[in-house]
């Protein structure tokens, strides 16, 4: 029976796990050193030096706020590292600058207008850190004492007693309090804090004066000093909220709900002004600061003129974040127009635009990047059939190679073995085309397809009642 459970779970964690792994779940950052030198093989980041150095450059621009309002354009052939960079810099960035990613036919949505969607984009990607003074209670927990009546029946009463390097107090608990005690699991020997205001307890972790305690500790239990001073203190707490989640809030009766449920519809120019007047109180008086974050817009050759020339007026506007676009298009038209320019952008907004290019992997790069993912998806692949699928990211792409090292592994599974080989390649190969090939069958069998404009005959189907 416990062997039963115990394929269950693991069958549960394999699912997760794969369901965890994306196309750039391996990008951990830009692979920059101090000197914002790319590392050859760094982060999850394969060859791409000059596009990598260019990304860290705007990258210490953001990070010390010189850049809103600017655009960076990243244009290259398909598979040449474009989203990976983007995706690099956003985990290079952190958590507290906003970043917000969009594809350019997003916006084309019945819901609302193409601008309205594009300025919550916007509003999106700018943050505001909002400080303020709360109090706390910090200290070491000594002893924890509840007392439940005898009947079982009745409000629960209790005692907390809390020490710092310099004093210990007691703490009479009511009800609630000893229900958010029991729920963190707080125990002897834990640093806590208390936010007097809202009562929401915080474990900060183990004190060190119990760490050679036989109490049993799992590998993530953190350890740290017991507090000094006085137990209750004041403290500065930063927010970061996004304009967007103010605006939503502010918009409507149920605007927190509106935020988890993500229909928050357009939102009235009125409700931003109003906001945005307030954030400037709020920054004159040191309240809060903006924090300009970046919006990335893949496949920006999707927008339209309207778009465009939208962009170009936000880019102006003072709280504008940093918009990073990418595009794989050459010189094509304009969506919405009859105008050709470079990669589907007009020219007045090119003109705006710092252009980082992107160049085709040499074949190294490609073996480096098909290792990468072989670790990131859990297979192990011998060198012989890393050297072939190298080969076949070399003549067909390097997405289409990446797509057959989850199916090939799959079928050496199936056969019992727990490493990738040449002839399972080469049997993935032969199930699935590539982009060429898939053109080359219909070709060869375009008059057997319905619908087909190739033909040289233009007789139209005949339809006979039967």
């Amino acid at each position: 029976m416990a062997s039963i459970a115990a394929a269950k779970v693991q069958e549960v964690r394999e699912i997760t796990r794969i369901e965890r792994i994306g196309a750039h779940s391996h990008i951990r950052g830009l692979g920059l050193d101090d000197s914002l030198e790319p590392r050859n093989v760094s982060q999850g980041m394969v060859g791409q030096l000059t596009a990598r150095r260019a990304a860290g450059v705007v990258l210490e621009m953001i990070k010390e706020g010189k850049i809103a309002g600017r655009a960076i354009l990243l244009a290259g052939q398909p598979g040449t590292g474009k989203t990976a960079i983007a995706m690099g810099m956003a985990q290079a960035l952190g958590q507290d600058t906003p970043f917000t990613s969009m594809a350019g036919s997003e916006i084309y949505s019945l819901e609302m207008s193409k601008t309205e969607a594009l300025t919550q984009a916007i509003r999106k990607s700018i943050g505001v850190r909002i400080k303020e003074e709360t109090e706390i209670i910090e200290g070491e927990v000594v002893e924890v004492q509840v007392d439940r009546p005898a009947t079982g029946v009745g409000t629960k009463v209790g005692k907390l007693t809390l020490k710092t390097t310099e004093m210990e107090t007691v703490y009479d608990l009511g009800g609630k309090m000893i229900e958010c005690i029991m729920k963190e699991k707080v125990q002897a020997g834990d640093v806590i804090t208390i936010d007097k205001a809202t009562g929401k307890i915080s474990k900060l972790g183990r004190s060190f004066t119990r760490a050679r305690d036989y109490d049993a500790t799992g590998p993530q239990t953190r350890f740290v000093q017991c507090p000094e001073g006085e137990l209750q203190k004041r403290k500065e707490v930063v927010h970061t909220v996004s304009l967007h989640e103010v605006d939503v809030i502010n918009s409507r009766t149920h605007g927190f709900l509106a935020l988890f449920s993500g229909d928050t519809g357009e939102i009235k120019a009125e409700v931003r002004e109003q906001i945005n007047a307030k954030v400037a109180e709020w920054r004159e008086e040191g309240k809060a600061e903006i924090v300009p974050g970046v919006l990335f817009i893949d496949e920006v050759h999707m927008l339209d003129i309207e778009c465009f020339s939208f962009l170009n007026r936000a880019l102006e506007n003072e709280m504008a974040p940093v918009v990073i676009m990418a595009t794989n298009r050459g010189i094509t038209r304009i969506r919405g127009t009859n105008y050709m320019s470079p990669h589907g952008i007009p020219i007045d907004l090119l003109d705006r635009m710092n252009i980082v290019a992107t160049k085709p992997y040499e074949e190294k790069e490609l073996k480096e990047i098909l290792k990468i993912r072989c670790e990131e998806e859990d297979c192990e692949m011998s060198d012989d059939a890393l050297t072939v699928l190298t080969r076949i990211a070399g003549e067909t792409s390097l997405r289409y190679a990446i797509q057959l090292i989850t199916t090939s592994g799959l079928v050496s599974r199936k056969r019992k073995s727990n490493e990738i080989q040449v002839d399972d390649i080469k049997r993935v190969y032969s199930l699935f085309l590539d982009e060429n090939r898939s053109m080359q069958f219909l070709k060869e069998y375009q008059d057997e397809f319905m619908f087909n404009e190739m033909g040289d005959s233009g007789d139209a189907m005949e339809v006979t009642d039967g």
